[in-house]
């Protein structure tokens, strides 16, 4: 994620921003969100309380039981990202974080946490385009196209340790049957975010952080 210093004014104009979007098994998180300078209450918001809406449905409903909290935090320090840890489920094969400032657990693939040296734990975060910052942002060098978490870097998923393996890209229309990824290995964790491209386009690629249990 890039990490911003500062906010940018409500009074700005609209400023285009992409979701990031998972798409696994035929699960899906995507869409296209707009920064608006809305105030109306309930509006959805970035990691720097700027409003942010969506420009097209992503999915009929966010996750099963979506919680944008209570699971715990995702902290990677070498990125400066440290954020609550909500969780949900799949809902019709697709998993639709419900809010912008939280990284999510997928409780019905692979395994919780608590049961981290039985399985892959699966957690998924928005990224924005255009101006808009959440937990995905800060893991991807955009400009680059790649990862900003080095291999060897710590990351913590309520209070599991892991360490970074590597991180590749996959295309959103490849990923779903991509057997590397959905694999049920002990002892792994998954941190699963769009790619944006530098000229705002909207994303073609998911970024896989791989990490093994410290």
């Amino acid at each position: 994620m890039h990490v911003r210093s500062g906010r940018r004014p409500s009074s700005l104009p609209l400023v285009l921003a992409a979701v990031s979007a998972v798409t696994m098994l035929g699960l899906g998180v995507g869409g296209v969100v707009t920064a608006t300078n809305s105030t109306a209450p309930g509006t959805a918001r970035d990691m720097h309380g700027d409003p942010v809406r969506l420009e097209a449905p992503v999915a009929s409903a966010p996750g099963a039981g979506a919680t944008s909290s209570g699971s715990g935090r995702l902290s990677v320090p070498s990125v400066r990202l440290d954020v609550p840890l909500g969780a949900l489920d799949a809902v019709r094969g697709r998993i639709t974080p419900p809010g912008f400032r939280s990284a999510y657990l997928v409780r019905d693939v692979g395994v919780t946490p608590e049961h981290a040296a039985s399985g892959t734990v699966v957690v998924v975060m928005h990224s924005l385009r255009g101006g808009g910052t959440a937990p995905g942002n800060f893991l991807t060098d955009v400009d680059r196209g790649r990862s900003r978490v080095a291999t060897g870097a710590a990351v913590t998923v309520a209070g599991v340790a892991y360490t970074v393996t590597g991180s590749t890209l996959v295309d959103k229309d490849r990923i779903a049957d991509d057997a590397d990824v959905w694999g049920d290995v002990p002892d792994r964790l998954l941190l699963i975010t769009c790619l944006e491209h530098p000229d705002g386009s909207p994303s073609t690629q998911n970024l896989v952080i791989t990490a093994t249990r410290a």
